[in-house]
């Protein structure tokens, strides 16, 4: 008997991409075949996104492709876009057969066992502001060789006023202390080397638990062996304080290269987001983070044309950037949420100035960028490579190598810039 086959197509952020192989590998267990998403399958996975409304286009879009390849299939939506779009989602997608939001999801294998007995297509979402408690989904494998991504956090308190990821999902659940240390032996065990900590708010790890948190399970993996990087997804700038940085003295497994959120330069705007800082404690951050690690990089996300910009607050971002010296910003230009304060404000900027401005941006965080790289030229520097002699330093530069030794952290002399890329050999 042939095995039934699976596919999944992912959108969106690498908490998204973690429930998806959580998801995956509950199918395989139960004896699945996986294949490309383009390919003919038994069953269509879709975890959808809903940050921008091309997110939401682009879900749709995926959704109403694989019936075309395979009218007989199974179709899961799931993720963020389900979440948000519970009521209307069949409507728009008639052919998903299977809705599932952002909790649930270790029940999907069962669901669509369900569903090839009675053909019922059916909507499981729940209302996910109830929801209280981690939903376990663990991994013991990725498609990466090297880097595990695991996640350890749930949900958002914060309610910036132009997002809409608390509504969809839900308030802070930190996943067990014990339940983070296990998967991180298990994939250990299966040769990875980095582990990188993600969640929809990692920062809050651990508030909604007792006796511990972000820096506490920090320490805990970093004392297990065979882990030899530690990374964290993305933090906000309010957690560097003195505890933070001595955390980072003297757990020397913490990469020195930190997602820092910032969103604007410019204090007015910052203040219209709802965030929880202004630009003097960013820059302190910074200074602290400098201070402890002289060789850390950073990057950012920023939103350009939030409601009520002007030109002056941009000038005021770009100026900024350029002070603060980012490897890479993720660059992106608002895009309305409904449900969302920032949706109700006046002052709405048009999309040819979002456009222009997020050139001007680009332009400025790659001559950034081009200073830093330059900067490399000779070094040496430790590259934990991959499968295709394409590996990561510590602070998170990618680095492309001649003559490296695959899934090995190895010593690398920096010879040129291609691409946007470094290029080197293994030092012998």
């Amino acid at each position: 008997m042939m095995k039934k086959t699976v596919a999944a197509y992912t959108l969106g952020c690498k908490v998204n991409q973690y429930d998806t192989d959580a998801v995956i590998e509950k199918f395989i267990k139960e004896g699945y075949r996986l294949v490309n998403f383009n390919e003919f399958a038994d069953v269509y996975l879709v975890n959808t996104c809903t940050v921008t409304h091309l997110s939401d286009r682009k879900c749709r879009q995926m959704l109403r492709r694989t019936k075309k390849i395979n009218p007989d299939s199974v179709l899961v939506a799931m993720g963020c876009y389900a979440q948000i779009a519970k009521n209307k989602i069949r409507s728009e997608v008639s052919e998903i057969d299977i809705v599932v939001g952002t909790d649930n999801r270790g029940a999907v294998v069962e669901l669509v066992k369900n569903f090839m007995q009675d053909k019922i297509a059916k909507n499981f979402v729940c209302d996910i502001m109830e929801v209280t408690e981690f939903e376990e989904l663990e991994i013991s494998n990725t498609s990466s060789k090297t880097r595990a991504y695991l996640k350890i956090q749930e949900g958002c308190n914060n309610y910036c006023s132009y997002c809409i990821i608390p509504y969809v999902r839900g308030k802070i659940r930190s996943r067990k202390e014990n339940n983070v240390i296990e998967e991180v032996i298990r994939l250990k065990d299966a040769g990875f080397k980095e582990i990188v900590l993600a969640g929809i708010h990692v920062a809050s790890y651990g508030k909604d638990l007792k006796n511990t948190n972000l820096i506490s399970i920090i320490k805990k993996i970093a004392e297990i062996e065979g882990i030899e990087r530690i990374r964290l997804s993305s933090i906000e700038p309010t957690i560097i304080d003195d505890t933070f940085i001595d955390m980072l003295k003297t757990t020397p497994k913490v990469c020195n290269h930190f997602h820092l959120s910032l969103q604007s330069g410019s204090d007015s705007v910052l203040k219209r987001m709802n965030r929880k800082y202004t630009t003097a404690m960013y820059l302190e951050s910074i200074n602290l983070l400098r201070a402890a690690l002289p060789e850390v990089e950073l990057t950012t996300d920023i939103i350009v044309g939030f409601p009520q910009e002007t030109e002056d607050e941009f000038l005021e971002t770009l100026e900024f950037v350029k002070k603060i010296g980012f490897l890479d910003v993720h660059i992106f230009p608002y895009s309305m949420r409904e449900g969302t304060p920032a949706a109700k404000m006046t002052g709405q900027v048009d999309s040819v100035i979002k456009d222009e401005r997020s050139q001007r941006l680009k332009e400025v965080t790659q001559s950034n960028r081009n200073k830093i790289l330059e900067s490399m030229l000779g070094k040496e520097v430790i590259v934990l490579l991959e499968s295709d002699n394409t590996g990561f330093t510590s602070n998170y530069m990618r680095v492309e190598v001649s003559n490296g030794k695959n899934l090995t952290t190895q010593l690398i002399k920096i010879t040129k810039i291609a691409n946007n890329i470094l290029e080197g050999r293994a030092v012998e």
